[in-house]
C-alpha cells in the first residue's frame, strides 16, 4: 500500500502541493459586469474558506488580478501575490452568453507556467491559488491526461481542487472539494 501511495506523490518527501481555489461567488444578482466583486454570498464563501485553510501551513497565497478571485485570497492572507497567469480565459459577454476567445492550449499553457513558477519558489510546502473555473478544468484536464473540454466536473465557488507536484510528475489528489460550505448545525 505505502507503494501504491508513493506513486501518487502521497506522504512523499519534497512534493509541492498546489490548491486550486475557485474564486467566491460574484454571480448573485448581477448581470454582464466583466470583474465583479463578490456578493453577499461570496462574502461568506471566503469567509467558510478562509476558516477551513487557517490551522493549515500554507507557504503562499497567489490570485488570478480579477477583484472576485483578489477578495477571495484577501479573506484568506493579506500578504498575496498577483499572478496574471491565474486570470480566467479570455472571454466577451453579449446578451447573457459567454464566448471564450482563448484556447484551452493557452490556457493550460499559463497555467503550467503559474503552478510550475510557484512549486520553484515554494518547493515542499503547500500553495493556495485562487483562480477561475475554465483555467481550473482545462489544467486539470492536463494534469489527469485528459482532452481539454472533457472532464465533466463543475468547480463550484470556492472550490479546491489539490495537484501533488514533484519534478515533472503531477498528481490530482482531490477535485472540486467544497467540504467547507456544507451547512453548519
Amino acid at each position: 500500500m505505502r507503494a501504491l501511495r508513493r506513486a501518487y506523490l502521497i506522504g512523499v518527501e519534497g512534493v509541492t502541493e498546489i490548491w486550486l481555489v475557485r474564486h467566491a461567488d460574484a454571480y448573485d444578482g448581477l448581470e454582464d459586469v466583466a470583474d465583479p466583486p463578490l456578493s453577499r454570498v461570496g462574502v461568506d464563501q471566503a469567509e467558510r474558506l478562509a476558516r477551513r485553510l487557517q490551522p493549515l501551513e500554507i507557504r503562499a497565497v497567489y490570485s488570478s488580478p480579477h477583484q472576485r478571485a483578489r477578495q477571495t485570497a484577501e479573506a484568506l492572507t493579506d500578504r498575496l501575490a498577483i499572478e496574471p497567469r491565474l486570470a480566467e480565459a479570455r472571454a466577451s459577454y453579449a446578451a447573457g452568453k459567454v464566448e471564450i476567445e482563448e484556447s484551452p492550449v493557452a490556457v493550460i499553457q499559463r497555467m503550467q507556467e503559474a503552478v510550475d513558477a510557484a512549486v520553484a519558489a515554494h518547493s515542499g510546502g503547500r500553495v493556495v491559488m485562487v483562480t477561475h473555473g475554465i483555467a481550473i478544468l482545462n489544467y486539470l484536464c492536463d494534469v489527469l491526461q485528459l482532452a481539454p473540454g472533457t472532464l465533466r466536473l463543475f468547480p463550484d465557488f470556492t472550490s479546491i481542487s489539490v495537484v501533488r507536484v514533484k519534478g515533472d510528475r503531477r498528481m490530482a489528489g482531490s477535485l472540486c472539494d467544497v467540504a467547507h460550505l456544507a451547512p453548519v448545525p
